[in-house]
């Protein structure tokens, strides 16, 4: 399905070329052909579609003992810090339905968010379904950053100033975080929220106007919610549907991106106009002309460059923090 007319005008034109030629390649739709094809095919299009990588001081991976066994992270520290400098942290969380994504899809945003927040990353690689279903997912991520906190010395950063993040199932993963560690340690000190799912049970505007021909549909969006939920009881669960809270008061300052072609728009603002009704400081952001799934697609859409930057940004406004000029 192409997209609208009217929709043209306002609809970036690096986004739509990337949306023609997904069309033109005539690449299957991930829905129908499996769990372990989908991640081949999701792994290569956002390796295929990343920027060449930003460099930074230092990586490292390593595993963390979770509830379900051990996970996979990975660690980053920007250009430009002093040794034995404590770092903001932030803690990411992947996107791809709970069912794709790992380190290497999402590393260049990582990157980037390291490099324009002068910040440490530690990216975590959380258990997926179908083979583990909710809420496993909301364990791993609740199991990482009390892992980052209790470790922060060994990595250089402040377990004070830990930033829970990520982007849409992962947005879905760091604003539950941002709930479930509201009243105990580590308790975030802010959020980034991508183009989150806030509602496994939405039925909004924007789903029904983008159900097709942007690359999410309606229908890979609820195989990805069948992978994940035991079953439809699920939905209304605060942990995979973070809308339904019933008290969103006291949680970290939030930073909520969204996109203007994307299903989950609304529900996305949906969730900043919660939070802002419960006395939260939130800034939202909607880039208007793109799609969802732009952050990690910054070899193709520029705006995922100008993304990464305003994330940085908004950390660095907030912990007040600057990369040391050199002469």
């Amino acid at each position: 399905m192409r997209v609208a007319d009217a929709d043209q005008a306002r609809l970036d034109p690096q986004a739509r070329a990337l949306i023609e030629s997904t069309e033109r390649s005539a690449a299957p739709a991930l829905s129908p052909v499996g769990v372990e094809d989908a991640r081949r095919l999701y792994r290569e299009s956002r390796l295929a579609l990343a920027p060449p990588p930003v460099a930074v001081q230092e990586t490292r991976d390593f595993s963390i003992a979770g509830p379900g066994g051990a996970f996979g992270a990975r660690y980053y520290r920007p250009l430009g810090t002093r040794p034995g400098e404590a770092l903001p942290a932030v803690v990411y969380f992947h996107g791809g339905g709970w069912t794709c994504g790992d380190l290497d899809t999402h590393d260049s945003v990582c990157r980037g968010i390291a490099a324009h927040g002068y910040c440490a990353v530690v990216a975590v690689d959380y258990r997926l379904g179908p083979e583990h279903k909710f809420p496993a997912a909301v364990e791993d991520a609740l199991t990482s950053l009390q892992w980052v906190a209790a470790n922060a010395s060994s990595f250089g950063v402040d377990p004070a100033r830990l930033v829970v993040a990520g982007e849409s199932a992962g947005g879905n993963l760091a604003a539950v975080a941002a709930i479930a560690l509201r009243d105990s340690a580590p308790r975030p000190a802010m959020q980034v929220l991508v183009y989150p799912v806030t509602d496994q049970a939405a039925d909004t505007d924007s789903l029904r106007r983008f159900a097709q021909g942007y690359l999410l549909t309606r229908e890979l969006l609820r195989w990805y919610q069948g992978n994940y939920l035991r079953d439809e009881r699920d939905r209304a669960d605060w942990r995979a549907s973070p809308l339904r809270a019933k008290d969103h008061s006291r949680l970290a300052p939030a930073y909520v991106v969204t996109a203007g072609f994307d299903p989950l728009r609304d529900e996305g603002k949906a969730y900043a106009e919660r939070l802002t009704q419960a006395g939260v400081d939130v800034t939202y952001e909607c880039f208007e002309g793109q799609i969802h799934g732009f952050l990690p697609m910054a070899g193709r859409i520029a705006a995922a460059h100008h993304a990464h930057y305003r994330i940085g940004q908004m950390l660095r406004m907030r912990f007040g923090t600057f990369p040391i000029v050199r002469p």
